[in-house]
């Protein structure tokens, strides 16, 4: 009996120690002891983050080793693509090109916002006379592709690097906004205009205030509500192009049993975003034969014959129209070529100075920036679109730097001093720092650029009718996503938004 007192007592006197030890709730710092989240402690934040979400339409592409380059033979003779092993982060992209429908809502809505800057708008359309041609007529695809119904699940095509560019960050600030909106933080705000309007790094930087409904609850000492952070985890990273290697890593799609691996040895490689070596579907089944991409098959054959179209359309189809790839990602080979991130240099993968250092997400073209600061070292003042002001690194303050030494390294190890390798621009060659990238082919081209490995460019203020593109994000934290990653998260959001606001 005696025993089994000191045992109740001892469970007893625990039980109280511990509840005096969590006494109001809340997690502990496991370095301090401090409380989280509580302003008696300090009031330092820690988040129950459940990991980084999909926004509309992007795809969770799972990061891994490959082999970058070309897989066909090289019928150019460039040599501009060889082979060599890369491994690529995690990352989101598209599913599909971007839509004549998506581009119209980003042409609608900087028209109604910059009323007194209209080049933004001018700018920023398509030139839909890329349609013409001196002996064919394709007059009326100058007037109907981008703007009738009809089209508005096709790719758009005509625009340019720079002009998908700004597409992007468009496209980034009106999401984190929606974000806000559906987290019951902003209320929609129609009436934004100029430099008034929602830009992400504005409103983290205390720039943008928006039409406020309910900011999240300070649990600093000084108490009250405060608006959203970037340590918050709310807001999304910026959308972007995607670099090359994304890009091709993508199309690939060497993913599960299709990558034909053994204990992680990578023996073999796709022609094409599908098994085998043809474009037509193989398996046993009512699309036995058909065709997998839009594609021109031959001279003077853009789909077929009436009757038996193969891939039923002479011009880009929809954005649907064939069967996805295995990461979930539609028309990675035909339909539109694309526009990639990354300036053009024809000795990619030769570099024996690049090959070590620069195998894991290989990108030309970084020209690195830094915010515009005040002299109390806050960003000075958004400029007239409400967007805060960059300028590039000087190379004077990176001399003690060892990771970096230049801003612009575009031309690093191809194009510089150190190369001893010079493009002569409009005398020897027609590449500069303006030629960016184009992956996958179009449906004007053969079978031959339909191989992820092949590689074009372009001058990036230049657009064609068979180009388009598709945007990127970085995946921020683990290489693996959540459960939800095709986007559901917004279409559930959004129909409780729509009652909230009925």
């Amino acid at each position: 009996m005696k025993n089994l007192l000191q045992l109740v007592f001892l469970l007893s006197l625990t039980t109280f120690l511990v509840s005096c030890n969590n006494k109001g709730g809340g997690e502990r710092s496991d370095t301090t002891g401090r409380k989280y989240n509580d302003p008696e402690w300090g009031g330092f934040e820690k988040l129950d983050y459940e990991g980084q979400i999909a926004g509309p339409n992007l795809v969770l592409v799972e990061g891994g080793t490959f082999n970058m380059g070309a897989t066909e033979q090289d019928v150019t003779f460039e040599w501009n693509n060889i082979p060599r092993r890369v491994t690529v982060s995690s990352f989101y992209m598209d599913e599909t090109e971007v839509s004549n429908t998506a581009y119209k809502e980003y042409l609608y809505d900087i028209r109604r916002k910059f009323i007194s800057y209209p080049d933004v708008w001018k700018n920023a359309l398509p030139d839909t006379l890329v349609w013409r041609d001196e002996l064919a007529y394709n007059e009326p695809l100058v007037e109907t592709y981008l703007r009738h119904p009809s089209y508005d699940e096709y790719p758009v095509v005509g625009v340019n690097w720079l002009q998908a560019q700004e597409y992007c960050k468009w496209r980034t600030d009106v999401t984190n906004e929606m974000l806000l909106i559906e987290r019951g933080i902003l209320n929609p705000n129609p009436d934004q205009v100029d430099s008034d309007n929602f830009n992400t790094k504005a409103y983290l930087n205390s720039q943008y205030q928006g039409n406020v409904r309910k900011n999240l609850e300070d649990k600093s000492v000084e108490g009250g509500e405060r608006a959203v952070r970037f340590e918050d985890g709310i807001l999304l990273p910026d959308y972007r192009l995607p670099t090359e290697a994304e890009w091709e890593y993508a199309a690939l799609a060497l993913k599960g049993k299709q990558a034909t691996t053994n204990d992680e040895n990578i023996t073999d490689r796709r022609f094409y975003p599908w098994d085998g070596n043809t474009a037509r579907y193989k398996k046993r089944d009512k699309y036995q034969g058909k065709i997998l991409a839009n594609f021109k098959r031959g001279r003077g054959d853009y789909m077929g014959m009436a009757g038996a179209l193969n891939d039923r359309a002479s011009t880009p189809g929809p954005i649907r129209e064939f069967f996805p790839n295995d990461f979930g990602l539609y028309n990675m080979a035909g339909n539109v070529s694309e526009w990639v991130q990354d300036v053009y240099r024809p000795w990619t993968g030769l570099s024996l100075r690049d090959s070590d250092n620069h195998d894991l997400n290989p990108f030309r073209g970084n020209e690195f920036k830094q915010l515009e600061l005040d002299e109390y070292g806050r960003p000075v003042e958004k400029d007239s679109l409400g967007r805060l002001k960059y300028t590039t690194v000087e190379d004077s303050t990176l001399i003690t730097r060892e990771n970096y030494k230049r801003s612009n390294v575009k031309n690093y190890y191809d194009g510089d001093s150190t190369s001893y390798v010079f493009y002569g621009y409009g005398e020897t060659t027609l590449i500069s720092d303006k030629a960016r990238v184009i992956k996958g082919g179009s449906w004007s081209d053969r079978l031959y650029w339909l191989s992820p490995g092949t590689r074009r460019y372009k001058d990036e203020d230049k657009s064609d009718r068979n180009l388009g593109f598709r945007c990127a994000m970085i995946r921020v934290g683990g290489s693996v996503g959540n459960e939800d990653t095709g986007g559901n998260h917004f279409k559930e959001s959004g129909k409780k938004m729509k009652r909230r606001y009925k």
